[in-house]
């Protein structure tokens, strides 16, 4: 196997009630002097409360809404003008990916608050781009991990309860990941070890704990099991790629994830559901109707989608699943990993999963 490379974790992070209370003594500590905040809309109403009075002069950029390309480049003039020496992105994945890869681009140090719960963006040191239609282009993996993760869970217990769901979806899918592309090494190395006891911590944790969390969210109640979770998502997802490189990153859940995004009757529902959807399709592929069973009550409870109707594609499912099962297997598709590299296998395997489901 090829030698992996460790970029296990941030430098900093935290997670607990009134954690930003503490931003402005750690950007004190630093000796930043300018900073800018990256941010949506619905992410700055969620956190601006928490993210104030930072005691250095702050410009605040609001993004477009996809994370593209041409959208970092455009950050990236206003960041450059502004002079900024520290880069806080606050908000969901797309945010994030944002605030990282201009922080690549600078070379600054970018420090992270998460407003939702629904991926490990705030950890894993990559960014995942799309094009203006929200279709996936590519992700790019940088060679520095983020400075600073501060997680509030006061801002993500208020956070709508999809994105939690999603974010359930999206890890549980680390472990099957993982797994299938470790499976057969013959001698694993430590940082690997290390990624799989992750990735099937995030898997345990979320069967048992995630419903109770998705429970504690609509109640607007902090509890153990929502932090257990929220933690599992954003933190112990992150080790699993942080720790395994390439071995624990993406393989064929996510090669599905991608195809839909190319069906438009998807672009309304969330990465974390589509990963779900991609993990079955994926076990299918594997010949593993057992795994899918076992996880189909799971998947019920807490309302994580388990057909493609589920996702939007009620009508036209023949073209759905035949423009799925072509886009998976495109050139760099992560599920080669897999060694599956015909449509035929997709379309056969997504046409299991249906028929199971029915």
């Amino acid at each position: 196997m090829e030698p992996i490379q460790v970029q296990g974790a941030p430098t900093i992070y935290q997670c607990y009630q009134g954690v930003l209370e503490k931003l402005p003594k750690k950007l004190s500590e630093q000796n930043f002097k300018q900073s800018v905040i990256i941010h949506g809309e619905k992410s700055w109403n969620a956190a601006k409360k928490y993210v104030k009075n930072l005691n250095i002069p702050t410009t605040t950029i609001k993004y477009s809404g996809e994370c593209t390309h041409e959208e970092v480049s455009r950050i990236n003039t206003i960041i450059k003008q502004e002079k900024a020496d520290v880069i806080i992105g606050v908000g969901g994945g797309k945010i994030l990916d944002i605030a990282k890869a201009n922080g690549h681009a600078l070379n600054l140090p970018v420090v992270l608050i998460p407003t939702l719960a629904s991926n490990c963006a705030a950890w894993t040191p990559l960014s995942v781009f799309y094009d203006q239609a929200g279709n996936f282009v590519e992700y790019t993996i940088f060679p520095k991990s983020t400075f600073m993760v501060l997680v509030e869970p006061n801002i993500i217990i208020n956070s709508p309860v999809p994105f939690l769901r999603a974010g359930i979806g999206d890890t549980i899918a680390k472990w099957y990941e993982a797994d299938v592309l470790t499976r057969n090494l013959p001698d694993k190395p430590i940082p690997l070890e290390v990624a799989l006891h992750a990735a099937k911590l995030c898997r345990n944790v979320l069967l048992e704990k995630g419903n109770s969390a998705i429970d504690s969210l609509q109640k607007g109640q902090i509890s153990s099991d929502f932090i257990h979770t929220l933690e599992t998502i954003i933190l112990a997802a992150g080790m699993v790629g942080g720790y395994g490189d390439k071995y624990g990153r993406i393989s064929g859940a996510h090669s599905i994830h991608n195809a839909l995004t190319h069906v438009p009757e998807t672009h309304d529902h969330l990465h974390g559901d589509k990963v779900a959807y991609g993990v079955l399709v994926q076990l299918a592929l594997e010949k593993r109707a057992d795994e899918i069973n076992y996880l189909l009550p799971h998947y019920k409870k807490m309302k994580l989608p388990s057909s493609l109707a589920e996702l939007g594609v009620i009508h036209n499912q023949s073209l759905a699943i035949e423009t799925i099962s072509e886009k998976a297997v495109q050139p760099g598709e992560s599920i080669h990993f897999m060694n599956i590299s015909k449509k035929e296998q997709v379309r056969e395997a997504i046409e299991f999963v249906e028929t199971t489901i029915g």
